[in-house]
């Protein structure tokens, strides 16, 4: 069934928080089938769905066509994109030897303040696996990462890295609702902490790339689950 909410307040930050929530539904929809390959998307339908105006439904929509997930044609307006597994396999494997690369360089480099950040961010995450909280642990997800790409110290990497994450934005979210990812991904985080606290950068990069193609892995599993009852994105 496809999910409607209540509509907030629009102006200035409710508005974003409005257009994260379209994004965050719309994002479960495609990756689960509920929004077929070549769907189209209008954007009147969608705010009298969600009880939005135009505005931030416009705005999630952009955010989706930046992550690929839907494409904005000429005379056909919105429509939900057609992604091989192939192609987002070869996404995540380039993500995984980026975020490698940042987690190897931000060992060495990252100051003490920094790395409790770092600690702070991970500690907070617990309560939210524990409460099976999805949209607060993406959030969770993305800081600490790009956490590690700023201590990296090296602008034009952190700015890659980002660009990256941004098209994968989607697709990560989507892979933390299979089975027990969420436990596992924590575990994940924890180890790869563990390298960073023992100043081995080589050990860190590694569980990073792990961690990245576990992801990916969970992600193909989530869509596959789907595949029974509604066609995935492919």
């Amino acid at each position: 069934m496809m999910q409607a909410f209540d509509g907030d307040d629009e102006s200035g930050d409710g508005r974003s928080l409005i257009s994260d929530r379209i994004r965050n539904a719309l994002t479960d929809e495609i990756a689960s089938g509920l929004l077929a390959a070549g769907a189209a998307l209008d954007e009147q339908q969608l705010a009298d769905r969600f009880g939005a105006s135009r505005t931030p439904v416009r705005e999630a929509l952009r955010q989706l066509a930046v992550s690929g997930l839907v494409e904005m044609r000429p005379r056909r307006g919105v429509v939900v994109a057609r992604l091989t597994p192939e192609r987002i396999m070869d996404m995540f494997e380039t993500m995984a030897e980026i975020e490698a690369m940042c987690v190897r360089l931000a060992t060495y480099r990252m100051t003490p303040l920094e790395r409790s950040r770092l600690i702070e961010l991970h500690e907070s995450s617990r309560a939210m696996v524990i409460s099976g909280d999805f949209d607060a642990y993406d959030g969770f997800n993305r800081a600490f990462h790009e956490c590690i790409y700023h201590a990296t110290h090296n602008a034009f990497l952190a700015e890659q890295a980002i660009a990256l994450r941004a098209r994968l934005s989607a697709f990560r979210r989507t892979q933390l609702r299979h089975a027990e990812r969420l436990n596992r991904s924590t575990d994940e985080h924890e180890a790869i902490m563990q390298a960073i606290a023992e100043g081995d950068g080589e050990t860190a990069s590694r569980r990073m790339r792990a961690h990245m193609l576990n992801a990916a892995t969970a992600l193909r599993l989530y869509i596959e689950s789907h595949e029974v009852s509604s066609p995935p994105v492919s």
